[in-house]
């Protein structure tokens, strides 16, 4: 397991939350800000095996939550607050991809579900961190390079994580007077389950000579910029936009 360059204690006696923590990149942050130190409650939606092996692996815990509705997260949050020390560190991961669609064919409850995880969820997280995160708290919002670099057949999922971008945005302007920063990383071409299952090889193959540093990402690539800003050599950013895609825009 690679937790990448962890900083062990540096977030002791934190209390962080990550969404859709059971794979892929929500994963690989679980893992790394608990090396890190800190108590972990992460969510997931229906990978109960994958999320166990997480949370025995890193001493975090596991709450199935469908981030989606309403009632789950609101459940979420409660439990967050009865078994954390405090609220220090949210992380927003949890996603909901169509996969490639035209928007000619996007129906109402596709786009009511999208906007539901990717966006609504977020707000809700923020809104609550608002109310209960301790001074000097983080906040991060995992987003995607899409917003910069849109392309065809991902309308739902580029626009709902735009708008996770602005309202983090706004979050850092309202409680930074709190000395709690916000900011949004977006991963570019990462090697995850989601990635595999939206894309073919050939597709993955091509991606790569954009890339400046020449390969895929991988999860603990991003995991190690969320530490970053979670931890205290972060506390100067907020209100950004961190693309982490190894140099896929320069």
């Amino acid at each position: 397991m690679d937790h990448g360059e962890s900083h062990a204690g540096v977030l002791s006696g934190r209390g962080a939350v990550v969404t859709g923590g059971s794979r892929g990149i929500g994963r690989a942050v679980v893992e790394r800000l608990a090396a890190d130190g800190a108590e972990v409650v992460f969510s997931y939606r229906r990978e109960a095996e994958a999320a166990t092996r997480v949370a025995k692996e890193t001493g975090a815990h596991a709450v199935q939550a469908d981030v989606g509705s309403r009632e789950d997260l609101q459940r979420l949050f409660a439990e967050a607050e009865a078994r954390l020390p405090g609220l220090d560190i949210l992380v927003s991961n949890a996603v909901q991809d169509l996969g490639r669609k035209p928007m000619t064919e996007i129906s109402d409850d596709e786009y009511e579900r999208v906007f539901a995880v990717n966006a609504r969820s977020v707000f809700l997280a923020l809104q609550w961190a608002g109310r209960v995160m301790r001074d000097n708290g983080r906040i991060i919002t995992i987003s995607t390079l899409n917003t910069a670099l849109p392309v065809a057949t991902l309308a739902l999922y580029q626009g709902s994580k735009a708008a996770a971008e602005q309202f983090t945005k706004v979050a850092a302007r309202e409680l930074g007077g709190r000395g709690i920063t916000a900011n949004t990383v977006s991963p570019g071409t990462t090697d995850t389950d989601l990635l595999h299952a939206t894309n073919s090889p050939e597709a993955l193959q091509r991606v790569i000579p954009f890339t400046a540093l020449g390969r895929l990402g991988r999860p603990d690539d991003i995991a190690a910029v969320v530490a970053f800003l979670a931890g205290p050599d972060g506390r100067w950013v907020t209100g950004q936009n961190l693309l982490a895609t190894g140099g896929m825009i320069i």
